[in-house]
């Protein structure tokens, strides 16, 4: 198991990507902490999965927006697992409108959770990683935030910013042997992409060069990967995982 002993925190790990990046690394040997807001009945579900593999699990009730909920929860996870070696920071929302009609509470709201809700994880853990000399910090990030998209500016803002927020991490706490990386994704075929018009969908599998939705596991593949040893001269990088649809 090449993540054997090592504790994780997946933020927004109770459904869609989240879910499948925190049995992924459960699989590969982790010990997994997830969050939840609302979806309390799911995030255990996923976390009964987690101790089916035989590793620890832990839920936390905690809105990733708030600065101190953020700390409490890395402090909990310090206690009960003994210490903190990954963070992936991947809760987030959308709430989409054109420019010309986008209200302040939505452009605020969608700011606060993806991108501020970052910055309240990594700056609880970072001290703990620069003290203890390791660590991998993996930002979900969106290929909308490098090429921005129709209809979702502050989505796309939010998105671009934790590509910067990764960069600077990078720099920041590479001399403590940190690696800090972000996955963008595409389209992925997850219950609640599922769910947007039929027509919109055709539309990013024409967009890739495969002709295909991507799958959560191909997104919790790559995280894994830039968690593991495989990864250690790796940062400051953003992987797409998309299928082509970027390019």
């Amino acid at each position: 198991m090449e993540l054997e002993n090592r504790n994780a925190i997946v933020t927004g790990g109770s459904v869609g990507l989240g879910a499948a990046m925190a049995v992924a690394l459960a699989e590969a040997g982790a010990n997994v902490a997830l969050n939840f807001r609302k979806h309390d009945t799911e995030a255990r579900e996923v976390i009964a999965e987690v101790e089916k593999l035989g590793r620890k699990g832990l839920v936390v009730q905690a809105d990733v927006s708030s600065f101190d909920d953020a700390q409490k929860m890395v402090d909990q996870v310090v206690k009960e697992f003994g210490g903190l070696d990954i963070l992936v920071c991947n809760a987030g929302i959308n709430w989409d409108g054109v420019i010309w009609k986008m209200t302040e509470e939505q452009w605020d709201r969608v700011i606060e959770v993806n991108l501020k809700g970052y910055f309240n994880y990594v700056r609880a853990a970072a001290p703990i990683f620069k003290e203890q000399g390791h660590g991998k910090i993996v930002n979900i990030t969106s290929i909308n935030g490098l090429r921005g998209k129709f209809g979702q500016t502050n989505y796309s803002a939010s998105k671009g910013g934790i590509i910067a927020l990764t960069k600077s991490l990078a720099k920041e706490l590479g001399r403590s042997s940190v690696n800090v990386n972000a996955v963008a994704p595409g389209m992925i075929a997850t219950d609640m992409m599922l769910q947007i018009p039929e027509k919109f969908l055709n539309i990013a599998k024409e967009e890739t060069v495969f002709g295909r939705l991507g799958e959560p596991k191909d997104v919790a593949n790559a995280v894994v990967f830039l968690c593991t040893e495989k990864a250690k001269h790796i940062t400051g990088e953003v992987i797409k995982v998309d299928g082509g649809q970027y390019i």
